[in-house]
């Protein structure tokens, strides 16, 4: 395995770790609420790692019309942080030390850009498949990284971790529908649209939640959820201290569709979100012990399989990182109550402020 560099440039600081905390609070509350179940341990480095995802995705979207200019950057910066030399960045510095000490190959994080380079070039994805390749690069790697943070490389682990990334995304895209839409993006599927009689182009230039497109919005949906059942089995090979945190993930996003059939399946004119209170309810019932699924071994994607195959093809870390073995109740617990009170408190706040 390669060694990683002890100099101060390239070894992530208290500082860079706080930075790549507070990017991941600002960038996705429902991770940064699940992600409060996971031990220390596994805590840091996925904040890390989301830290890098979100800066590519934003180096991207603010690159203007020079986006190819920003992604050969940010390959070349992944090149780098490869090589245990990174840029003089808070996040790139900290998936330098992720990289290397998790034994995370250059596939999976490269597969990452190489989804935001088809973001890039405004590719529209012709059947559920071709949709499943785009959610395995931006979604699915970062479902297979962090299972190797987790110290975790099991082929059914892995697989189940991608599909979870999967549904996540497939969520997302139903819930951004009128967004992406404003923006000049689709990504329903092609032929779902051929069959609801919705031109894509005529749909882009005025988007509307027609009773058509509604369907093929609950459609996705479906589809993600049989994702999250398939998820399950994954969730139980995890170590036992990581599987709350997964489990909230899971289940935040799953409400978030939830919270698109709520609001009659239009996410054109509304956005649909998951209120603190809900969230809470939810990470208090993830981090309760339950019973383990039955582990189902299930192949992989066909459009996953070959995030699994490259981790099966890198060596694994010489020593692995341990996880406390016992569940630590009363110590998820303080945390999931302290993570209650503070999204009631924003709550409240909104409530209060003036409109």
């Amino acid at each position: 395995m390669r060694a990683f560099p002890s100099d101060r440039t390239s070894s992530p600081t208290d500082e860079d770790h706080a930075v790549c905390r507070a990017a991941i609070r600002a960038g996705s509350k429902s991770f940064y609420a699940a992600s409060m179940l996971l031990p220390p341990k596994v805590r840091r480095p996925s904040y890390g790692l989301y830290a890098f995802c979100r800066l590519s995705d934003d180096a991207v979207d603010e690159a203007g019309g020079d986006r190819a200019a920003a992604l050969a950057r940010l390959e070349r910066r992944l090149a780098l942080a490869q090589a245990g030399l990174p840029q003089d960045h808070p996040a790139d510095r900290a998936l330098a030390e992720v990289l290397a000490v998790h034994a995370i190959p250059e596939a999976l994080p490269r597969a990452l850009l190489e989804g935001l380079a088809w973001d890039t070039q405004g590719r529209r994805y012709a059947t559920l498949s071709d949709l499943s390749a785009y959610a395995a690069r931006v979604a699915g790697a970062v479902g297979a990284m962090m299972s190797l943070v987790m110290g975790v490389r099991d082929p059914n682990a892995l697989a189940r971790a991608c599909d979870l990334g999967v549904a996540m995304q497939f969520t997302n895209i139903a819930r951004d529908v009128g967004e992406d839409a404003r923006a000049g993006r689709l990504y329903l599927p092609l032929d779902w649209l051929a069959e609801a009689g919705i031109e894509p182009d005529a749909f882009l230039a005025d988007p509307q939640a027609t009773p058509a497109l509604r369907r093929v919005v609950a459609r996705l949906l479906d589809a993600a959820e049989q994702l999250y059942a398939r998820s399950e089995a994954g969730i139980a090979l995890l170590p036992l201290p990581c599987r709350p945190a997964i489990r909230a993930a899971r289940l935040i996003y799953a409400e978030i569709g939830r919270a698109v059939e709520a609001n009659g399946l239009d996410s054109v004119g509304r956005r649909a979100r998951v209120p603190g209170a809900r969230k809470a309810s939810l990470l208090a019932r993830a981090a309760w012990p339950i019973a383990p699924v039955a582990t189902v071994v299930d192949a992989a994607l066909p459009e996953t399989a070959f995030l699994v195959e490259a981790v099966l093809r890198h060596p694994a870390p010489s020593a692995p990182a341990t996880l406390p073995a016992w569940w630590d109740l009363s110590g998820q617990a303080v945390r999931v109550l302290d993570l209650i009170e503070a999204l009631e408190e924003r709550d409240a706040f909104r409530r209060s402020a003036p409109s």
